[in-house]
């Protein structure tokens, strides 16, 4: 099987999964032809998906690729194999499931630095009451009002557009448009639509805060997925590499990109990202302290592992929910509902894996842009990541070498 027929072949079966699981394909951008024939085929059946996806990576050696386009693939097939099999109803441990997925190893963390972020926020939030209190106080006064939420995401957006287009050029006629959505798992998504047009929805459900909302509009645009999904269809796909046309869930595609997106406002903005959106928030007639926004920020940023461990009593110590939400609640000092919310994206058949695309994509890149000289290589290894086709196991290859 030549290159161009085994890349076709996992284009199909990529595909397929979507008539297994709707929501499966996150995006694709590729021939309409090649989606309407695995629409209009006979339903798929898990395990001869499994065994196509083993099949294709017996090929692969043979078929002519690149190394680093033969890894891309491998790991990818591999993953969808684990994901046939857990659809055929295969018994499969949730640490190998999510290796299988994401190529990295996943463990509970040591709560002790759990305790010393409450350590570094209490620091940073002093006065009466508990700590709990203090938080859940401090992030209520700094929910965004609903009827400025539109605003303020359109300002975020186009002051980080600016930084970008400066940076990592976008081409021409690239857009973003933004919508207001409910009752979703996830505070925001970006449905990326092809030909540089992405359509980006925000939770209303989750009350959006003004500390987060330029973490989120990066994460989503700018230089977060959409610049990522631009910059890989002007390099990549306009150079034949057409498997990067299709995007699936539950792949190391998904641990790269939520990476590089939880990175995004660093690596475009840096330190001081507070102060910048406080002068921001300042042109719409909105206070805000990024100081101590930023301050909170990163002692909190030691909580990162708790969804992951949740997960982990979840599906791996199969702990009850009530449980699992107390652990939240306790760690993240989130309120019951806050909490319950997470517990359901974690217990999501289709997203119950997923978090540890934003615990581990966010430690295994960001160690990677830390290890660079200097400033100057770590603007231009995040913008390996907008435009080439790692896959973390080329990360770690890397910082060994």
């Amino acid at each position: 099987m030549d290159h161009g027929d085994l890349v076709r072949e996992y284009l199909l079966l990529g595909l397929a999964f979507d008539r297994i699981e709707e929501g499966f394909v996150d995006a694709y951008t590729g021939d309409p032809a090649l989606r309407a024939r695995v629409e209009n085929a006979p339903a798929p059946q898990p395990r001869e998906l499994a065994a196509s996806a083993r099949t294709l990576r017996a090929e692969l050696p043979s078929a002519g690729l690149s190394t680093q386009r033969t890894a891309f693939l491998d790991a990818h097939l591999r993953a969808l194999e684990t994901s046939a099999r857990r659809f055929a109803g295969d018994d499969i441990g949730f640490v190998d499931e999510v290796e299988a997925y994401f190529d990295v190893r996943i463990a509970r963390e040591d709560e002790d630095r759990y305790r010393e972020a409450h350590a570094r926020m209490d620091a940073v939030l002093p006065g009466p009451g508990t700590l709990a209190e203090r938080v859940r106080a401090h992030r209520a006064a700094d929910e965004i009002p609903p009827e400025r939420l539109s605003d303020c995401v359109a300002a975020f957006s186009s002051a980080l557009r600016d930084l970008v287009r400066e940076r990592y050029p976008l081409p021409d006629g690239e857009i973003v448009d933004y919508e207001i959505v409910g009752d979703k798992p996830w505070s925001g998504f970006n449905y990326y639509l092809g030909d540089d047009r992405s359509t980006v929805a925000i939770n209303s459900d989750l009350k959006q805060q003004r500390a987060n909302l330029p973490h989120l509009v990066a994460h989503e645009a700018y230089p977060g997925h959409h610049t990522e999904h631009c910059r890989k269809e002007a390099g990549l796909v306009a150079a034949g590499q057409l498997e990067q046309t299709l995007f699936v869930v539950n792949t190391p595609q998904c641990l790269m990109a939520e990476g590089l997106a939880d990175l995004a406002l660093g690596a475009i903005v840096g330190p001081g990202w507070g102060r910048w959106a406080q002068e921001i928030y300042a042109d719409l007639g909105l206070r805000f302290d990024g100081e101590t926004a930023e301050a909170l920020s990163a002692a909190s940023s030691q909580l990162l592992g708790v969804r992951q461990d949740a997960a982990l009593m979840l599906h791996d110590e199969h702990r009850s929910a009530d449980d699992v939400a107390a652990f939240l609640e306790r760690w993240t000092l989130a309120t019951p509902e806050r909490a319950r919310q997470q517990l359901r994206f974690l217990g999501s058949p289709l997203w119950r894996a997923y978090i540890s695309t934003y615990v581990e994509g966010y430690r295994l890149l960001g160690g990677w842009l830390d290890a660079a000289e200097d400033t100057d290589e770590r603007i231009a290894r995040f913008g390996r990541l907008l435009d080439e086709p790692l896959v973390p196991s080329a990360l770690r290859a890397d910082d060994a070498a």
